[in-house]
């Protein structure tokens, strides 16, 4: 398949009813109005059958991890969308479930009545199984669009080892992913019939305006962890775009000699922008070039997959295009190909044998889940990176490196270590349950690595890494002094005052 046809998956055998009452699009994953091929392919199959175009975008309260700082940055985005949509054609649905299966039945009910369901691609955390099973109850025609990244999941056949095979892989094909880019506005200019809600919908009304501002009272009703409290970070397509031509316009000129100093602040802070899907791809691409005044006539011509010299754009863009295209986009297509991406056994197996052959090793400090989550190990830098993830939802890069060696180097065994990682991550960090994040997990157990010498205890041919040499290398001073000892649960009472 070529071009658009490779961001499409077909989900069922069922056809298209000619005489439904419309197109819909349930909104899962790109949830945003621009730069969205699912959108874009819905608006176009509502076009050619002369039907309304219907948008739900729904929220559950039962999925792992679920809590205030996770629900109020999606019900931000939601928000937003509300806003967005509202002067367009299409009918934006947006719904909210208030009690634990409230929601079942909701997108049968609108299948029923539609001539097909489009909905997103994503390769993690329940959506894959969730797609399939709704796919499998609904009757009509469901397609899934793929708008995860610059080059389609379905463009490789294997998963990639390496950041250098995989960047290689995307070099050639950038020309043609460029030019395949998906509209901006798929809904400008854009004249369709109008929805009306049928009665039989009233079961599941749409979020109020009240609802989707997410404050403290509205989090408290809802069933979820209200002991991970939310950011002051905004959520939304709005609040992505702000932050991204901040980015560029402050910070990437800088980008390649502050991104790895925690003290310099110099990171972009678009991860969770990108996991919720209310920043694109194409968008932030487009921002970039635009600032560096970059043509696609300034490729290179050597495509063997070196780190800089690509682009033909100044060496602060090309490291942030390398994290953003490569590293991500590696871990995108590695959770398309291998189902079982989360699990201990999805690692390299050099990286099992030497964990294996060094499980026994002693350990001089050992911790439990609990120890780690309340940042009380021995160690002042580690403490600090588990109170930055606690209180603010992220770890700065580097650090995030080092804080997952050291729960290997302190956890009785690797499979166990792993473990206590997803579990931190995954209800702390807002980019968490992302196939980025996971490839930043795996990656301190050997995923995208290679064995390293010497062999060492616990870690074997493990890479290694010490909070000795990382203060050596980062610029700490001013990191440490926000996140150090005392500042954790003095931090969680200002913000919830």
């Amino acid at each position: 398949m070529k071009g658009s046809q490779l961001r499409l998956r077909v989900l069922n055998s069922a056809e298209v009813n000619p005489d439904g009452e419309f197109v819909l699009y349930w909104m899962i994953a790109a949830r945003r109005r621009h730069w969205n091929f699912a959108l874009q392919r819905a608006v176009r199959r509502a076009k050619e059958l002369e039907r309304p175009l219907v948008i739900l975008e729904a929220l559950r309260c039962d999925y792992r991890w679920a809590s205030d700082r996770i629900h109020r940055f999606v019900l931000q985005g939601m928000a937003d969308n509300a806003r967005s949509f509202s002067g367009s054609d299409a009918s934006y649905y947006p719904y909210v479930e208030t009690e634990v299966g409230a929601g079942r039945g909701l997108l049968k009910t609108l299948a029923s009545r539609a001539c097909l369901v489009v909905t997103d691609d994503f390769p993690a955390f329940f959506l894959p199984r969730m797609i399939e099973s709704a796919a499998s109850q609904v009757e009509v025609r469901m397609e899934a669009i793929d708008s995860n990244g610059l080059l389609p999941l379905d463009s490789s056949e294997k998963p990639f080892t390496t950041a250098f095979s995989y960047r290689a892989f995307l070099q050639k094909r950038v020309p043609e992913a460029l030019e395949k880019a998906p509209k901006r506005d798929p809904l400008r200019g854009v004249r369709l019939p109008a929805w009306k809600a049928p009665s039989d919908l009233k079961r599941w009304p749409r979020a109020s305006e009240e609802l989707l501002e997410a404050d403290e009272e509205v989090l408290a009703r809802l069933p979820i962890d209200h002991d991970v409290k939310p950011l002051d970070l905004q959520g939304g397509a709005s609040a992505g775009e702000r932050l991204a031509r901040s980015f560029v316009e402050r910070k990437l000129g800088a980008y390649d000699e502050d991104r790895n100093h925690p003290d310099e602040g110099g990171s972009s802070g678009l991860s969770p922008y990108l996991h919720f899907g209310h920043v694109a791809t194409h968008g932030l691409f487009e921002l970039v070039s635009k600032h560096e005044d970059w043509s696609v006539d300034e490729l290179s011509s050597d495509t063997g997959g070196k780190r800089s010299g690509y682009w033909g754009m100044s060496a602060s863009a090309e490291a942030f295009l390398d994290q953003f295209l490569t590293w991500r986009e590696l871990g995108y297509h590695f959770c398309r190909h291998v189902p079982d991406y989360d699990s201990y056994g999805s690692l390299p197996d050099w990286a099992q044998e030497t964990l294996g052959e060094h499980a026994k090793d002693p350990r001089e400090h050992l911790y439990d889940l609990e120890e780690f989550e309340g940042a009380r190990t021995h160690d002042e830098l580690w403490n600090a990176a588990q109170r930055q993830l606690v209180r603010d939802g992220t770890i700065h890069n580097y650090l995030r490196m080092l804080w997952g060696k050291k729960i290997l180097e302190w956890t009785h065994s690797p499979q166990k270590a792993l473990e206590i990682m997803i579990e931190l991550n995954n209800k702390y960090a807002l980019d968490g349950r992302n196939p980025n994040s996971y490839s930043g997990i795996f990656w301190t157990l050997g995923r995208f690595d290679r064995a390293w010498g010497p062999e060492r205890r616990v870690f074997g041919k493990i890479r290694y890494m010490t909070s000795a040499n990382t203060r050596r290398k980062v610029r700490l001073k001013e990191y440490l002094e926000r996140y150090g000892e005392g500042t954790l649960f003095d931090a969680a009472a200002d913000h919830s005052a």
